[in-house]
């Protein structure tokens, strides 16, 4: 079994969306200090790095991650090449075979680098997947609408037909095709979103 992680590394360096809370981790307590062990402490946006968006991320009524159900986060998933798209069209997925596709797009995975620009899902592409089974939409980019986007369209579709949504995973050395993903979201009551350690599995 071969195990691919495709999480953002936190650290200090990590890029955040302009304005929110960066990610920073300190030692608050030493070893030295304590005579036992070494205590740590993050700061953080929900939002950093590879994670989950709860349904509340974007809508005042809508679920938090602590009541979404795990399922969605855990199991067949298949990896899309979708780099020559600014636009996902729903060609893309005429016989998805996954209950969870991961998109590969045209921006380079760089932690430390916000992107300028992503590229974003259509409406029909959604429509697409959704009447094919799928629970997971993951992105290798912050966010599955544009950078500038207020309404949140594509948020709101995706949540709107059951799905839900994987950001900034790293897919930039991964091989299109099928996998087993877990990228199971903490337990955090009354969250927008969570942090996840993604990876996918495959046998050799």
């Amino acid at each position: 079994m071969k195990i691919i992680d495709i999480s953002q590394p936190f650290s200090n360096t990590l890029a955040h969306w302009p304005g929110d809370i960066a990610f920073r981790y300190e030692t608050v307590h030493t070893k030295d200090e304590t005579g036992s062990v070494n205590i740590g402490k993050i700061e953080t946006s929900l939002h950093s790095g590879t994670h989950v968006d709860a349904p509340f991320h974007v809508d005042n009524d809508g679920l938090t991650i602590d009541q979404l159900p795990l399922d969605p986060f855990l199991g067949d998933a298949v990896v899309i090449d979708v780099s020559n798209e600014d636009i996902i069209q729903a060609n893309a997925f005429e016989s998805i075979n996954a209950s969870r596709v991961l998109l590969k797009t045209n921006t380079p995975n760089n932690p430390e680098h916000f992107p300028s620009s992503i590229a974003t899902l259509s409406i029909e592409a959604i429509h697409t997947l959704s009447k094919q089974g799928v629970k997971l939409i993951g992105v290798d980019v912050p966010s599955v609408d544009a950078l500038n986007s207020k309404n949140m369209a594509i948020h709101h579709e995706i949540h709107r037909h059951g799905m839900f949504i994987l950001e900034n995973v790293m897919l930039d050395g991964v091989t299109p095709g099928n996998y087993f993903l877990s990228a199971l979201p903490l337990h955090l009551n009354g969250a927008d979103g969570s942090p996840v350690r993604a990876v996918l599995m495959h046998h050799d």
